[in-house]
């Protein structure tokens, strides 16, 4: 038995470095890049819903920081096709209100529905926010199997 046969390849050694195998050519959007440093930097408003998202309410599966298109958002029930932004004092400023303009109307067009809940809301009662968020995935404006809304003065 050779001595090299006992002991195993290391630093890159073995037989897939010397066939050219072990690189991986695959680099991330730079959306994903991004969603993958905002689930770590998530702020406390963010975290504290997630902790309460991730339980699937309502059978609701959630994913935090997920990137759609050119954006990322904070949490969005893809089999639903609906987003939750958590809005801090961040988003009051005039240049992110913009921002955050052209988000939604991304979103929306590519048919996704968005609720904005405000950080404040979350930090005073996570629980009361979850479960609102949760009654809005459940029962949207409008079902369009059932038709168009009846117009102003129509019964139903």
């Amino acid at each position: 038995m050779s001595l090299a046969a006992s002991n195993p390849p290391r630093n890159g050694e073995g037989d897939r470095a010397q066939r050219g195998g072990g690189d991986s050519r695959f680099v991330a959007r730079p959306e994903v890049i991004l969603a993958r440093q905002l689930r770590k930097d998530m702020s406390l408003p963010e975290r504290t819903l997630w902790q309460l998202l991730r339980q699937r309410p309502g059978g609701y599966k959630f994913r935090r920081q997920h990137p759609i298109g050119p954006y990322v958002v904070d949490f969005c029930c893809v089999s639903e096709r609906f987003v939750v932004e958590v809005d801090g004092s961040a988003h009051d400023n005039i240049d992110r209100a913009k921002f955050d303009e052209r988000r939604v109307s991304f979103l929306k067009e590519n048919g996704f529905r968005v609720l904005r809940v405000s950080a404040q809301r979350v930090l005073r009662d996570a629980s009361d926010a979850a479960q609102a968020i949760v009654a809005r995935v459940a029962s949207p404006l409008h079902q369009p199997a059932a038709g168009p809304p009846p117009r102003a003065g129509e019964a139903a």
